[in-house]
């Protein structure tokens, strides 16, 4: 009997001690597998906290915003002209008198099979003296705080300039290092031989209005002297050259010596009070916009100030001008004291500035007439400030049209119906609400094609500048071979010149 229960007694001790190691090994597989999942949660949450910095719309530290680009021709000037000091010269190449060396160069860089055009545009800047470019530009800005410089219809010198200085956007651009250049359509090269285009990098506008008269009508001599001496120049007798003439007097007593190249222009006035026959067509020249006079209404502008335009029809400025121009009287009259309309005679300044600015943003129309040529800053104007224009110009012709439809923005209205006492404001008051609201969208849309910056934006108005003069490749080389080619009683003279102004009209028009 003792014996079977020692015997059941040691069976006892022998299931504790089972059970202990049992229950030993069971918690160690429970804190193993709970370590593990330990493990595992940490990498899943540092995983997904990496994964939350690389994807996060609010990430830690925001990234640095590139600066907006400069818009006011006076600040980027400066700059431009303080960077200029800190440049290293380019490695034009220099051309010389020897024209057989020029044709044996083309000839290398030429295809044999069939030509095309394509981007980039490879366009050559001459390197001009100083005295055509630099000096001028610096002339501005060391003259530019005299604002009593006015001329003789009373516009502020300095602002005309301003207003007309597409040449220095476009060098601006041009000479920038390539590295900080945005838009790709265009490259600029050193060798001229793989050039595309010449661009003559002189500004006219400055030295017309700067410079005295006969000091002035020398510099344009030996500036024309100097590019036609270019065998480039001669190869081609100009054709593939881009001259910017874009105020109406800009190089105007020599201009008619280099009317084979590209001109640059603020209309072609069809008229013929400023350009002559034969000298500007649409086939060969580029119309470009003004540079507005005021700030940009961007987007956030544009959504604060759009509930609130109460003004039916705004127009400030000269009100009396020459030639087309004569029809702003003519408006003023009609329409100075009808209700919702404000029509005001403008003054110079940054007053005249902000009143014209503060007046576009608190419409919905603006009036825009034509000045002494068939264009007028004042639609540019419009455009940057989310104002509908109504053009009242009946020769007008408007740059980039091919790229932009026009009749999506911009409301035409002929000069005989503008002057019937009623019908202008009539007409506005008929459009209706839906229709304002979709002009005012394109509106929005399209301003971006007339704001003039350094670095220049794609689709800006550099950029489309180059694109359309690359629209005109084919029908230059056209001219240029076909020139070469010709043989001694061959009939050396082809033209096809566009005598029709641009009627325009606000019925629909049957094709």
């Amino acid at each position: 009997m003792r014996e079977r229960e020692r015997e059941r007694e040691r069976e006892r001790e022998r299931d504790m001690a089972g059970n202990k190691q049992g229950a030993s090994k069971g918690g160690a597989r429970l804190l193993a597998i709970a370590v593990t999942t330990i493990s595992i949660a940490t990498l899943l949450c540092a995983f997904a906290a990496i994964s939350f910095r690389l994807t996060s719309p609010f990430p830690s530290s925001l990234p640095i915003e590139p600066a907006p680009p400069d818009r006011s021709f006076v600040v980027s000037l400066k700059k431009f002209l303080a960077s200029r000091n800190n440049a290293h010269p380019s490695p034009a190449h220099h051309l010389t008198a020897n024209g057989a060396a020029l044709e044996v160069g083309v000839a290398m860089a030429e295809n044999n099979g069939l030509w095309l055009p394509g981007f980039p545009l490879k366009v050559y800047v001459y390197e001009m003296p100083s005295k055509f470019t630099y000096d001028l530009l610096q002339l501005f800005i060391d003259t530019y705080d005299q604002t009593a410089n006015v001329t003789s219809n009373g516009s502020p010198v300095h602002r005309l300039i301003a207003q007309h200085s597409i040449d220095y956007w476009l060098f601006a651009d041009l000479t920038a290092v390539e590295s900080n250049r945005q838009i790709k359509t265009v490259k600029r090269v050193y060798n001229p031989t793989e050039a595309d285009i010449f661009y003559i990098p002189f500004f006219t506008t400055i030295s017309y209005f700067l410079l005295e008269r006969q000091q002035c009508k020398q510099l344009y001599r030996e500036a024309l002297r100097w590019v036609t001496n270019q065998p480039t120049w001669q190869r081609s007798g100009g054709r593939d050259h881009v001259l910017p003439v874009h105020h109406p007097w800009s190089f105007k007593s020599v201009r008619r010596f280099m009317k084979n190249a590209i001109w640059l222009l603020p209309d072609l006035d069809s008229t013929g009070n400023w350009y002559k026959a034969g000298e500007v067509s649409l086939e060969k020249d580029v119309v470009l916009p003004y540079v507005p006079n005021v700030d940009t209404c961007d987007m956030k502008c544009l959504r604060e100030t759009w509930p609130h335009r109460r003004i039916l029809l705004f127009f400030r400025g000269r009100t009396k001008r020459n030639a087309g121009g004569k029809i702003r009287s003519r408006l003023v009259t009609l329409l100075q004291h009808e209700k919702d309309v404000i029509i005001d005679e403008g003054s110079i300044g940054e007053a005249g500035k902000i009143a014209a600015q503060v007046g576009m943003r608190s419409a919905i129309f603006c009036l825009s007439p034509a000045g002494d040529t068939p264009s007028s800053a004042r639609l540019f104007d419009a455009i940057v400030s989310g104002c509908i224009p109504v053009v009242v110009s009946d020769e007008l012709e408007l740059p980039f049209e091919g790229f932009l439809d026009y009749r999506k923005v911009v409301l035409f209205v002929s000069s005989a119906q503008a002057v019937q006492r009623g019908w202008l404001l009539a007409y506005l008051r008929s459009i209706k609400s839906e229709k304002i609201s979709e002009l005012q969208r394109e509106v929005a849309m399209v301003a971006k094609h007339f704001e003039y910056s350094s670095p220049a934006q794609p689709w800006g108005p550099e950029d489309l500048t180059w694109q359309m003069v690359a629209g005109k490749l084919v029908v230059i080389r056209l001219h240029i071979w076909r020139a070469q080619r010709m043989v001694e009683g061959g009939r050396n003279i082809c033209s096809c010149d566009c005598r029709y102004g641009n009627s325009s009209r606000t019925q629909n028009i049957l094709f």
